[in-house]
């Protein structure tokens, strides 16, 4: 009988390229959003230059890009997931001890994401995969 974990490793490998991919388009929308205003949203319609968020902005917008691409994966995780964290306790732990009232749940969970892939890497589909 063929070992389970064994068989599906090619795939886990390629899963977890694809969802490296898409935690970074995500996060890269939300950098967009705080620096260019695409996509549209109106949490970030009072958004000036030089403000806190505005610099999360720039983080997400290089960071996601760097991350969707697969470049330097490593770092840009442990980078993200310290801004994830800093941003769930600058801003959304003050309001409330639960992530439920004080809207930091999906903070919480990128932090967790990156610092994952901090720890295994980036998956297939990477540069860093090519660069080995």
């Amino acid at each position: 009988m063929q070992n389970t974990a064994a068989a599906n490793a090619p795939w886990a490998h390629r899963f977890l390229g694809i969802m490296r991919i898409m935690v970074g388009l995500v996060i890269l929308q939300y950098g967009l959003a705080k620096l260019f205003g695409w996509p549209h949203g109106t949490a970030f319609d009072s958004l000036h230059a030089f403000q806190l968020a505005w610099f999360a902005g720039i983080f997400e917008f290089v960071g996601g890009t760097f991350f969707t691409l697969g470049l330097f994966t490593r770092c840009v995780a442990f980078v993200m997931s310290g801004e994830m964290a800093f941003a769930y306790f600058l801003r959304h732990a003050p309001r409330s001890f639960f992530p439920i009232i004080n809207g930091g749940g999906l903070a919480i969970l990128f932090c967790f994401i990156f610092f994952y892939f901090f720890l295994v890497g980036s998956g297939a589909y990477s540069i860093d995969e090519v660069r080995r």
